[in-house]
């Protein structure tokens, strides 16, 4: 061959491998497998693998007119699985045939054409649903919302900070901690910098874009680390990665593509910190050392073996049709059969991979989604996938070559064994000739059953002498003679001691049973009960009884015998790898990145092991809290739920001090030994940071301070919202408040102090107004203190009759307590008799004289804000349990919904503050469930209007008390409604008897729906609603909760 010859044949062999390379990319990220429409896809797009991604899964048509053109791809850079090192590769790819590519790419345009048309009528509906932009091929998370409580935001101790959810970043949130909870990873990044010469030397618009990624990633790590803050805002980073692509605002890519691009900006930013020492040496590169790897590729193909070298990242798995994670990676490193046939016939192909070096972090990439075709729409793949927490990868070496070949190779014969024994026992599970099929042994049970059954002997009375012993007329049997003594089935009859006749059967010889022919049934309505023979011997029996036993005896042995075997060959398969020489390379699970709903809408969130507590933690948007390996399990493998992990991340566990806390690091003083390290630059960010996160708390403190939760006040001059208001003295203001709480709270229980004063009326007479005030203090407190040590019961609460008893049992300080009561004496609303005028001037003058070193005002300001939010969780919940009883769940969640959020922050400050928070949630999740089963019928039913108001239901009530829910400590029955829920909605996903315009309708809820951020919906309050009296209240509680103990609606005038 000439020189020039071989350099052509050079050329188009790296260009066929580059092309194959890229058609295996493709074909991962989209799910399609058809080399035809992948080929054409990559043509079409020029070479470029995003357009090629966007032009098979995004709804884009081909103008009438225009031409499919045929473009050889361009050499383009490998990804995850291409990045290729030069090795002597032998060129497998066919000879180009440019015709037949440009037929193929002309009819793969002209089938999008087809699903064009089918999506005509949607379009001016897209076209007016500007704020739709971000529907994607996998949906991420929205938020909406702020939380006000900033006091929850204060992190706790060294806890892992949360992530901020800025608007479908629930992926970049999952993907950021996963790598942040790798020590190494993390002090690549907060110590990375650059010469100043290179900073102004910096020319390529791509590398000015890394650095300031790697700044804002810096300062974001930073944060993470020493912030006080529960969770961190990642906004920087993330329009800086949104802005690298082309259609950002207008689409959203997939979270793969997103994540490779991300990986590639971190290497590309320490690739030109290493360029300052060694230029172009990628094998000096940090992300290269610690997330990639190099596996060879060995095959043969049309006689001709072949063999190649490439890089991973990102190592990706196909879920379909395996069962482990093992199970995956055999089928990545095995493609059909290596060993050459004969001679005379032709040679399979066949490959087998092997890693030649394993990274310190080894990511799998699970492939969860593929694309539908005949849809023209991705789709999710559900199946169960279970992976260990520790792998061995001893397996998957180049050096253990030799010796797994020899396992595969055993595994393969036994295989065979199961497969043949698996045949052989569906022999005996599946018998029969006909369509329909059952095991052996059952048949020759119910054959034997048969057998043995009789039919009931029938005695015929004297006025009945022709009714056979069958039971059967002589004339439906066709016996139309007398039968004779010698018959076949003849009879004798005799006479009974008790004179009546009875009937003996002569039983049959053989040969008479053998010659008779089988006589006609008889009606329907004279047929036995059940199946059963006309006349069987005892010799029969005997024999038919015989057999049948002895053979399914024998058949349930070979049953036994071929199932034990292939449980022995299968324990075998499962040991084959349990050498310990096989069991060198352990790999740790780190973190488990897990999608929940379908394949265009979603929310992500990562599982992650936290090496010094040994323990698993979620981190799910802002909210970081303990898990276990078992919520792993059920979140993570799938096949349950619409839940699964799409991304493993393993560390190599005998380098875990290179990648993994060291875990006798005191958990308290991990990060901030980290935090006294870091820059004065980062550290002075840091402060600063803190700084503002004081400020903010202090004026949200002071803009909360004077507003006071109350049940509606009953004049207008009380009625007044504490809000601190301009020109308004704010210390005063708040201590009116204290006054006008204090006062409602000694106005509600009037008639109780009235009963008080009323009788004292001897001491007041005898001793005068002061000896009857103190009596009437001291009797007054005896009645509530008793009151208070009363057992609470199911249809019974105490302590909605007085403050004073909320303050007992809740051990309130003895000075608020005596303030208290003095107050219920000097209340204006007293003035009814000389006596209580009296009493109420003393009570007045003595309050005076207590002084503010006597009572902390601000404790008693604090203690009857609590009383009054009590009162109104009460009436809350009352009102709530009311409207569910009469079927108005829309109001009845409002209600249900506020009560809980308010009983939530007494119970904070002790179990007896609140009201029974089992009772508000049962309740609000019952409601929920409603409402969502409502909202659900009125989405599908198709009329507009219903349609419309369903999702009003979904927007205004479902979605809001959803997040509440989830943000807070989430029980497992409310977990598990809220997955009945979503499910519902998730089910009507690709639905084909579904409106096209509802499917779209139902894309834009779901990420709603699905997304589990941690930012607080606010709701409107509910109409407020006051009672008259505690007398009235505590009526008003015994019978509603009566009324749900007996199920029955209640109405309380």
């Amino acid at each position: 061959m000439t020189a020039e010859l071989q350099a052509a044949e050079g050329a188009a062999e790296s260009r066929g491998t580059n092309c194959q390379m890229l058609l295996n990319r493709l074909g991962e990220i989209t799910g399609i497998q058809d080399p035809s429409f992948l080929h054409a896809a990559l043509k079409a797009a020029n070479g470029d693998l995003t357009d090629a991604v966007n032009f098979l899964t995004e709804e884009r048509v081909k103008e009438p007119g225009q031409e499919a053109v045929a473009v050889e791809p361009s050499d383009c850079e490998g990804s995850a699985v291409g990045k290729e090192q030069p090795t002597n590769v032998i060129d497998l790819t066919p000879d180009n045939k440019d015709d037949l590519q440009a037929v193929i790419a002309l009819s793969f345009l002209e089938s999008l054409e087809v699903q064009g048309v089918q999506r005509d009528a949607n379009r001016a509906h897209k076209a007016n649903a500007a704020e739709n932009k971000n529907r994607s091929k996998r949906k991420r998370c929205e938020v909406w919302g702020e939380n006000p409580k900033q006091n929850d935001w204060r992190r706790v101790d060294d806890w892992p900070v949360g992530m901020k959810n800025i608007g479908n970043t629930c992926w970049f949130s999952a993907v950021i901690q996963s790598l942040f909870q790798l020590p190494e990873f993390r002090r690549l990044v907060l110590s990375y910098s650059l010469p100043q010469s290179m900073l102004e030397n910096c020319r390529s618009r791509s590398e000015k874009r890394n650095i300031a990624f790697m700044q804002e990633l810096q300062c974001l790590f930073a944060l993470m680390l020493g912030t006080h803050r529960k969770f961190v805002d990642p906004t920087a980073s993330l329009e800086l990665l949104k802005g690298a692509f082309k259609s950002a605002d207008e689409q959203q890519q997939d979270v793969s593509e997103v994540t490779h691009k991300l990986l590639d900006w971190l290497e590309d930013a320490f690739q030109l910190s290493v360029n300052v020492n060694s230029p172009r040496d990628k094998s000096e590169n940090p992300m290269v050392q610690l997330f990639y790897g190099t596996f060879l590729t060995e095959g043969v193909h049309e006689g001709k073996t072949f063999s190649k070298i490439e890089t991973f990242g990102q190592y990706p798995l196909q879920v379909n049709g395996y069962r482990n994670l093992n199970e995956c990676l055999e089928g990545a490193m095995i493609e059909g059969e290596i060993e050459p046939l004969p001679s005379d016939q032709s040679v399979k192909y066949g490959q087998e991979r092997w890693f030649t070096k394993l990274p310190p972090v080894l990511t799998f990439e699970l492939s969860r989604f593929e694309f539908n075709q005949s849809l023209g729409q991705p789709e999710k793949i559900h199946n169960k996938l279970e992976f260990p927490q520790i792998i061995y990868m001893d397996r998957y070496l180049y050096s253990s070559k030799e010796i797994i070949q020899r396992k595969r190779e055993e595994t393969r014969k036994l295989r065979k064994q199961i497969a043949i024994l698996q045949q052989k026992l569906e022999r005996y599970m599946k018998y029969g000739s006909g369509p329909s099929r059952f095991p052996l042994p059952d048949m020759l049970q119910y054959v034997l059953e048969f057998a043995s059954t009789k039919l009931p002997l029938v005695v015929p009375s004297a006025q009945d002498p022709q009714m056979t012993p069958a039971q059967f007329p002589a004339e439906c049997c066709g016996l139309n003679e007398p039968l004779q003594q010698n018959s076949v089935l003849g009879t004798e009859s005799t006479e009974n001691t008790d004179g009546t006749a009875s009937t003996l059967i002569n039983p049959p010889s053989q040969q008479e049973l053998m010659s008779k022919p089988p006589q006609p049934s008889c009606l329907p309505t004279e047929m036995p009960e059940c199946p059963a023979p006309r006349v069987v011997t005892e010799e029969e029996m005997s024999l038919v009884r015989t057999c049948l036993q002895r053979w399914r005896s024998e058949i349930e042995q070979d049953i036994q015998d071929l199932k034990d075997c292939i449980t022995r060959i299968n324990q075998s398969i499962g040991q084959m790898y349990g050498d310990p020489v096989l069991r060198q390379v352990p790999y740790r699970l780190h973190a488990v990145l897990v999608h929940e709903g379908q394949a265009n809408a979603g929310h992500y969130w990562a599982y992650i092991y936290d090496q010094p507590r040994k323990s698993w933690l979620k981190y799910n948007d802002i909210s970081v809290t303990e898990s276990s390996w078992e919520e792993v399990e059920r979140d993570s493998y799938g096949g349950l739920r619409n839940a699964s992990a799409y991304c493993l991340m393993y560390i190599n566990d005998k380098l875990s001090h290179f990648v993994a806390d060291d875990a006798d690091d005191a958990e308290t003083g991990q990060f901030q030994k980290e935090v006294e390290l870091l820059p004065p630059e980062l550290q002075n960010y840091i402060q600063e940071d803190n700084w503002r996160l004081e400020q903010e708390v202090e004026e949200w403190e002071q803009e909360q301070s004077c507003k006071i939760p109350q049940i509606e006040p009953s004049t207008p001059s009380e009625s007044q919202d504490f809000t601190s208001e301009s020109g308004q003295d704010q210390s005063s203001g708040c201590e009116h408040s204290i006054r006008s709480l204090s006062s409602e709270h000694a106005r509600i229980a009037k008639d109780q102090t009235a009963q008080a004063i009323a009788n004292t009326a001897d001491a007041y007479e005898k001793n005068g107004v002061e000896a009857a005030l103190n009596e009437a203090f001291r009797e007054e407190y005896s009645r509530l203190y008793l009151l208070a040590k009363e057992t609470p019961t199911p249809h019974n609460d105490p302590r909605l009759q007085h403050v004073l008893i909320y303050f007992l049992r809740n051990t309130a300080p003895k000075q608020v307590v005596e303030r208290t009561l003095l107050e219920q004496f000097a209340d204006r609303n007293l003035s009814y008799d000389e006596r209580s005028i009296s009493i109420m001037q003393v009570a007045r003058a003595k309050l005076k004289e207590i002084g503010p070193d006597d009572v902390n005002m601000e404790e008693y300001k604090k203690w009857h804000e609590d009383y009054s939010l009590f009162r109104k969780v009460s009436v809350y919940l009352l009102t709530g349990l009311e409207l569910y009883q009469n079927r108005k769940y829309q109001e009845a969640l409002t209600y249900l919904v506020y009560a809980y959020q308010s009983n939530t922050t007494l119970l904070m400050k002790g179990p007896n503050r609140g009201v029974d928070e089992s009772l508000i949630a049962l309740y609000r999740r019952k409601c929920l469930l409603k409402l969502n089963d409502m909202a659900a019928a009125l989405f599908v039913s198709s009329a507009e209007a219903d349609v419309l108001e369903g999702i009003n239901i979904l927007n205004e009530l479902i979605i809001p008390c959803m997040h509440l829910i989830i943000n807070n400590d989430i029980s497992k029955d409310d977990l598990a409604a809220i997955e009945v829920m979503r499910n519902r909605w998730c089910s009507y996903l690709g639905q084909e008897d579904m409106d096209a315009n509802l499917q779209m309708k139902l894309g834009e809820l779901l990420p709603r729906l699905l997304d589990c951020s941690a930012e607080v919906i606010i709701l409107k309050e509910p109409p407020k609603i006051r009672p008259n009296s505690p007398y009235d209240l505590c009526s008003r509680f015994a019978a509603v909760m009566e009324s749900i103990h007996g199920a029955a609606p209640v109405i309380v005038k």
